[in-house]
């Protein structure tokens, strides 16, 4: 006997074996128990979903002479002469019968009555491939058809039908089949054949066959003949996938900007003859999988992969970053577009993935944002040193190598002997014709205790930015929040330490919550109270208002604003 394909053979029979499409069985039904068939069907949606079972189960069960449930029954005359074969069900493949002669031939045999049952069926299947003229022939024996006559048309692009034929039908839409429905078919055909398998190996070929059933069931009988127990290892390698050990690798490498493990993984997978299409699909689906484990509480029972496979895979997504999987899976996605009019897919491929790897290339807030989060990993992984116990006072102290000298602080500078004017304009030439102050040579002083914190008044604004700096790096290990803090420009405004910065992402990464408690604690150990974290933007106004003033007071001399 010759072999059979597993969709033709496990094709449905009646309503009750369709996987899913309830709104369409339903409806049918009912207009068969109510007997009030219309004249004109209209099936679309994906293919594989089952519009032309649909259409020929409905086709013996408007004949049948004692329908069951709204099914044929199988057993009366009309369905056994229906099953043998017979005049009364007529399928047309409009794919290669859409000329203008077929349907006038169609048009002049729908006169004759049916032999056997109550009406004469077509089933005209991929109905948009129809020429225009094709169609006006159709469209008047659509509008007024014999009473015997039943028209089916099933497509899978609605949108190329004219409105004329859409108009004079009753339009079902099939839906793509959930993966769990996919499943479960797909375990009760492997059961009735007796073939052996993991239920992770059945949960992949219902992933891969995307919603349809058709699709789903003719890559399950080329992973049927490659092994004797069908196996997720199996699959895999019948599918043409990439290893998952190393794509997983090489996603991991990705994602925290290891450039030179990411580019030897993918010249490993290629070199073994994977196809750059076939790769690219991969790891979109990896990442998918990555997102699913990060984001989801369920996401085992989601993915339905092996428990070694899952480990690996929720092992990626806690030390990854939400925000580099999201760069990653667009940089991927666009450059799989991008793949059909490449004349090097290869190079295009390597492309992306040494952009994800090296965030540095782009100046965008998204890439700046992914190098802060993996600055703040690699730092929380390296283990800090324990600083050493302070010496015992001595009346000559001995510096430790690990303290800071006084003499090179952070933006320290040596108190000035002059006093400091605290209005807006002085008079420059008042203070020019005033002698040189002359610096006192500096003693070196015993170092206070901790705990005696100078007042903040008694500092200048970069003495005070100095000693915070200082601070900071003594007493806190967040090497982001401290790299941050390099570039701020110091100044007070009456008795506020205001801060300026001039980026957007460091200004609001400052005024977080948890960044800001830890300024705060600095600034208190050196006597600073209240200080403000400000961009520079936000002081424009002022200056501009400033500027303004100092012309005016000075109209007689010009002064230049640099």
């Amino acid at each position: 006997m010759a072999h059979i394909s597993l969709y033709r053979r496990f094709r449905p029979a009646t309503f009750d074996e369709m996987v899913r499409q309830e709104h369409v069985v339903r409806v049918l039904k009912n207009q068969i128990e109510k007997k009030e068939v219309g004249h004109a069907y209209l099936f679309c949606g994906p293919r594989g979903t089952g519009k032309t079972s649909v259409a020929r189960i409905f086709a013996k069960a408007v004949n049948c002479e004692n329908p069951k449930n709204g099914s044929p029954c199988g057993v009366c005359e009309t369905c056994r002469a229906l099953s043998e074969g017979t005049l009364d069900i007529t399928e047309i493949d409009a794919a290669s019968n859409n000329g203008v002669n077929e349907m006038r031939d169609l048009r002049e045999k729908v006169q004759y009555p049916p032999v056997t049952g109550k009406y004469k069926v077509y089933i005209i299947d991929e109905v948009h491939m129809l020429t225009d003229s094709a169609f006006n022939a159709l469209l008047k024996t659509l509008e007024e058809p014999p009473a015997h006559a039943l028209f089916i048309l099933a497509t899978t692009e609605p949108h190329k039908i004219p409105a004329t034929i859409l108009s004079r039908c009753m339009r079902l839409d099939f839906k793509l089949i959930p993966a769990e429905d996919l499943e479960k078919h797909l375990t009760g055909i492997l059961k009735e054949i007796g073939k052996e398998f993991e239920p992770e190996a059945v949960a992949a070929i219902a992933r891969a066959g995307a919603g349809s059933d058709r699709d789903m069931l003719s890559i399950a009988e080329t992973c049927i003949a490659y092994s004797e127990k069908l196996t997720y290892e199996g699959v895999t390698a019948a599918l043409g996938a990439a290893d998952f050990k190393t794509a997983a690798k090489l996603t991991e490498a990705m994602l925290h900007g290891e450039m030179p493990t990411a580019i030897s993984e993918t010249e490993k997978i290629l070199s073994e003859g994977k196809s750059v299409g076939v790769l690219l699909r991969d790891l979109l689906e990896l990442l998918s999988r990555i997102a699913v484990a990060k984001t989801c509480a369920n996401a085992e029972k989601l993915l339905a992969l092996p428990k070694e496979l899952f480990s690996r895979v929720k092992e990626i997504a806690d030390g990854a970053d939400g925000r580099a999987i999201l760069r990653a899976t667009e940089i991927l996605s666009k450059t799989e577009n991008e793949l059909r009019f490449a004349s090097s897919p290869r190079i295009l491929l390597e492309t992306a993935i040494m952009k994800i790897s090296f965030p540095e290339t782009e100046l965008s807030v998204e890439s700046l944002v992914v190098r802060l989060n993996e600055l703040e990993r690699r730092l929380a992984q390296t283990p800090m040193p324990l600083e050493a116990e302070p010496a015992a006072p001595t009346p000559a102290p001995k510096r430790t190598e690990r303290e800071p000298e006084p003499e090179e602080p952070f933006y320290d500078a040596p108190p000035l002997e002059e006093p400091v004017y605290d209005a807006p304009f002085e008079d420059p030439f008042a203070r020019a014709e005033q002698p040189p102050v002359k610096r006192q040579e500096e003693k070196p002083a015993p170092v206070p205790p901790a705990a005696a914190a100078a007042p903040a008044e008694s500092m200048t604004a970069e003495v005070a930015f100095g000693k915070f700096m200082r601070t900071l790096r003594k007493t806190s290990r967040n090497g982001v929040l401290f790299t941050m803090c390099s570039d701020l420009i110091a100044s007070y405004e009456g008795g506020k330490l205001i801060l300026t910065t001039e980026g957007e992402t460091v200004f609001r990464s400052l005024n977080r919550e948890d960044h800001r408690k830890i300024m705060q604690d600095t600034f208190a150990m050196i006597g600073v109270t209240d200080f403000e974290v400000r961009r520079a933007q936000d002081g424009r106004k002022d200056n501009a208002d400033a500027v303004a003033q100092l012309k005016k007071n000075f109209s007689n001399y010009p002064v230049e604003v640099k």
